[in-house]
């Protein structure tokens, strides 16, 4: 029996993009949607209007969804091959690695296995998916409600419940990137003020699915600390793991020791063997503070290996508190704060929020970044739609001793903080109190597609793991 696909493709795209489709063996018709389909990711405003419009438009027994304006090239017999796997593995939703042409130059884009922790609306699926028209259909019979933004993104994670998403671990195809951006100039579109509308549709769409999977957490059985319990050396500790910041650890010492608290606190510095000079200058420093500049015996660790050691030292505080090598503290009273939260909320950990800002201290785009998607009573759910939880982050040691940092350089907070969100309140701080100094010595200012893929691999795998968790509880 053949099978067969129609395609549809943004009114933008180019007529080379059509030609390339047309051509294709097994495609049947190529239309065209007057619509506004999104860019990057593809999920953001595809409306529920507009999928409704494609299943009925659609005759195929397979639907082909381009959602970019940039010419396209297929590959050799590419579609015949996402076809064939879809049948041959009852596959719902088909994607595959693809090729990119940015600035003049092709590289190779890979796209990840879906995993069950695959729940971030921002997954990279390429622009090019195939999906099984009755499941589309048989989606729009099952949630009736519109969506403005949010439907691919709500129809994928059903049928990621229902049905199964196939990877084709294979490069079919080449598109011409518009958005040619670094990953560092990327990572933070998501918290965007101007894109709130979408993250609420965003949202709802992932506590629906938790809730359908078993996987969400009720706000009101999580549980506050008595803040107070056991004796500690300090009532804070700062915490900065460093490796080779010779242009930065300065700075972000100084703001340590100018912090004004009504409690005493010390800074330890996990120095991962620096040799660029950076050991030097944590030496040279000194204050009213004190300061223990910790060189770890072992040379394997990670950023969360760094982490992990210094809140099981002898003299850390209460609470462990963060900042990274490259960062500073806004004023004098962040710390303060920080445990003031601690104290009202009696929360295992607490949240700030940053402005971006060069080495001048200007302002960068977007701003300030508050993590307004984290509320109260649904911010421990939506955590693992979103990449990461905000900064500063602190915690109440105790109960970071017991969970504990992975000894990875990438993701070690965000695996700690959504292990605690599912069972502990987090206190919020939405007024900017950190600076997140933006520069080319970044370690993510400018990531090649395969680390992206890497880095984001193991943040699905993080949240299949606590999926997972959240469904034994």
């Amino acid at each position: 029996m053949k099978h067969t696909i129609d395609c549809f493709v943004p009114s933008i795209s180019h007529a080379a993009t059509h030609s390339e489709l047309t051509a294709c063996t097994a495609i049947n018709n190529v239309q065209t949607l007057e619509t506004e389909f999104p860019f990057i990711p593809m999920e953001r405003n595809l409306s529920t209007s507009t999928l409704q419009s494609i299943a009925v438009q659609s005759t195929g027994d397979y639907t082909l969804l381009y959602t970019h304006a940039g010419d396209l090239r297929i590959g050799y017999r590419a579609i015949e091959r996402m076809l064939r796997t879809a049948v041959e593995s009852r596959a719902d939703w088909v994607y595959s690695h693809r090729h990119v042409v940015k600035q003049g130059e092709t590289i190779a884009v890979p796209t990840n296995e879906y995993q069950e922790g695959s729940v971030r609306d921002d997954f990279d699926f390429g622009p090019i998916v195939l999906i099984r028209t009755e499941i589309l259909r048989q989606y729009l019979s099952t949630h009736p409600e519109p969506m403005q933004h949010a439907a691919l993104y709500q129809l994928r994670l059903y049928i990621s419940r229902v049905g199964r998403l196939v990877h084709i671990n294979e490069y079919l195809y080449t598109e011409h990137e518009h958005d040619t951006r670094t990953s560092g100039e990327k990572q933070f579109d998501y918290v965007d003020p101007r894109n709130r509308q979408i993250q609420l549709e965003m949202e709802k769409s992932c506590t629906a699915h938790l809730k359908a999977i078993g996987a969400f957490v009720n706000y009101h059985n999580l549980q506050r600390i008595n803040i107070n319990a056991g004796t500690f050396p300090y009532e804070a500790t700062v915490i900065i793991p460093v490796k080779n910041r010779v242009k930065t650890i300065g700075d972000a010492i100084r703001s340590v020791l100018e912090q004004k608290t009504d409690f005493p606190f010390n800074l330890i510095v996990v120095d991962n063997h620096s040799t660029d000079g950076t050991s030097e200058i944590i030496e040279g420093l000194s204050g009213s503070v004190p300061i223990i500049h910790l060189i770890p015996e072992r040379t394997d660790l990670g950023i969360g290996g760094c982490w992990d050691l210094a809140i099981r030292h002898p003299q850390c505080g209460r609470y462990a508190v963060q900042l990274d090598s490259d960062d500073l503290y806004s004023d004098p009273h962040t710390l303060q704060r920080i445990a003031d939260t601690f104290c009202r909320e009696q929360c295992a950990m607490v949240v700030g929020s940053y402005r971006l800002c060069n080495f001048a201290l200007d302002t960068l785009p977007p701003g300030i970044i508050d993590h307004r998607e984290w509320t109260e009573e649904n911010g421990m759910n939506n955590a693992l739609r979103i990449n990461g939880l905000g900064a500063p982050r602190a915690f109440y040691t105790p109960i970071i001793r017991e969970i504990g940092f992975p000894n990875v350089s990438y993701g070690e907070d965000y695996a700690a903080g959504i292990a605690i969100s599912r069972q502990y309140r987090l206190g919020r701080i939405y007024e900017p109190i950190y600076l997140c100094r933006r520069w080319e010595g970044n370690s993510d200012s400018a990531l090649s597609p395969e680390r992206v893929a890497t880095h984001n691999h193991y943040k699905d795998s993080l949240r299949t793991q606590e999926i997972r968790a959240r469904k034994r509880n």
